[in-house]
């Protein structure tokens, strides 16, 4: 392959790449206003959804990062599509009202399914970016610009389902999001096409074997990455979620907003998702000169604090925060606890998380990426079960002390930017 050639090649791999990174948040995010769906008929069912989309994580962790090794990159977002729009399908099945009392294990077998589907996607991309861009700052900023599209459909996610629901009442149901589930398969279905058709560099398939003399858990630096990365997740989903939750709630433990609560949790919470954007677009200016080290020291640092001045702000102190509203929209929501907008601004600080933890903990892993990616993704398990815990603390506690877990969360970050990600197992090969 010729020079000129191999760069076109690798153009079309990495904006394949930031494409799947886009749908990945896209299917992610559905769970938690769905969430807040189904929790007006099942007090339980309010971050489950969520539980279960994660869960499958650590089923598909380790087989995915096989896949990559056996079939190839291509062949693994292939099939991971496939399975994505069959996940859609089944939670599109749970707003059958055939389906009775069984509806809500349906809509939970759609999220695991959609689950198995986003662990493939994030094993395919966060390694095949680190390698397009040569690891390094440069692998770092190629995730970021990827993370950039990732936020922007988180951001449109939530704030399309609060415009489809308004208000969640009891007679609110999983037909109301139909529309976003249509789209979601038809997105599917059409990636699936293109990418069947499009050439993706296989760098597992260049190496003569795969069988090694050591592994990816043989670096303390992966080990405490793969860690981080639990803890991250469960960041990155539960301060939004809780948000989402603490405005949608109108009695006393809430927020108190009596009108269209569930479209205002909508709405400041796809902030959250902007902000993440912004600050990914931000990153990736800044990557191919400020290491991920530096980076995931200072926005923990910023991070801890929003949260510490989220949890000791009384909700009685509000502001007015802007927001989409079905009808009027863009406007400003008047009365919003200002420990919100802490909340929302640690997007910035979340924003740049992920490629930075996953650029230090493959760093010099060499021909032990593809398995790594693989333990790596089987970790962001974190996602489910850690907003599982703070929803558990929010209900018998209280919202905002739920993000004390948080902000101990967030102090394993700083921990494994300063000392935690240094690869001290340099003597171990990898070519």
């Amino acid at each position: 392959m010729t020079e000129t050639n191999k760069k076109k090649t690798n153009l079309v791999a990495i904006i394949t790449m930031c494409f799947i990174f886009a749908m990945i948040s896209f299917v992610t995010n559905m769970a938690a206003p769905f969430g807040n769906i189904w929790k007006g008929q099942y007090s339980w069912a309010g971050m489950m959804g969520n539980m279960m989309n994660f869960a499958a994580y650590l089923f598909m962790g380790i087989p995915a990062g096989k896949m990559l090794l056996k079939v190839g990159y291509k062949k693994t977002t292939l099939i991971a599509l496939a399975t994505g729009f069959v996940g859609v399908v089944i939670q599109w099945l749970s707003s059958r009202s055939f389906l009775g009392n069984a509806a809500i294990y349906v809509y939970l077998l759609g999220a695991f399914v959609c689950g198995f589907c986003v662990c493939m996607l994030n094993t395919v991309v966060n390694p095949m970016l680190t390698i397009l861009g040569g690891g390094g700052n440069k692998g770092n900023q190629y995730i970021q610009i990827g993370g950039t599209l990732n936020s922007l459909t988180g951001t449109l996610t939530p704030l399309l389902v609060g415009v489809l629901i308004g208000t969640v009442t009891a007679n609110t149901a999983m037909s109301d999001v139909a529309p976003l589930l249509f789209i979601a398969m038809a997105v599917f279905a059409i990636a699936f096409i293109i990418i069947s058709f499009l050439d993706i560099p296989e760098p597992a398939k260049e190496r003569k074997t795969t069988v090694y003399e050591h592994s990816a858990w043989n670096f303390r630096h992966f080990v405490l990455g793969a860690i981080a990365i639990f803890f991250y997740v469960g960041i990155e989903i539960g301060i939004p979620a809780q948000v989402n939750f603490f405005l949608s709630d109108a009695t006393s433990k809430g927020a108190g907003i009596l009108v269209n609560g569930a479209a205002v949790g909508g709405a400041v919470a796809a902030v959250y998702w902007l902000l993440m954007m912004v600050g990914r677009f931000c990153s990736t200016l800044i990557s191919g000169k400020v290491s991920p080290r530096t980076q995931l020291a200072f926005v923990s640092a910023v991070a801890i604090i929003l949260i510490l001045a989220a949890i000791f702000t009384p909700k009685t102190v509000t502001i007015s925060m802007p927001g989409y509203a079905a009808g009027e929209g863009f406007t400003m929501f008047e009365n919003v606890p200002l420990s919100c907008l802490f909340l929302i601004l640690c997007g910035l600080c979340t924003s740049v998380m992920w490629g930075v933890i996953f650029a230090l903990a493959v760093e010099g892993l060499g021909k032990y990426t593809e398995a790594a990616s693989g333990i790596f993704m089987m970790l962001v398990v974190g996602g489910g079960i850690m907003p599982l815990i703070q929803e558990f603390i929010a209900k018998n506690v209280g919202y905002m002390p739920s993000y004390w877990l948080v902000a101990a969360m967030l102090g394993y970050l700083l921990f494994y930017a300063l000392i935690g990600s240094k690869n001290v197992n340099k003597d171990i090969p990898v070519d």
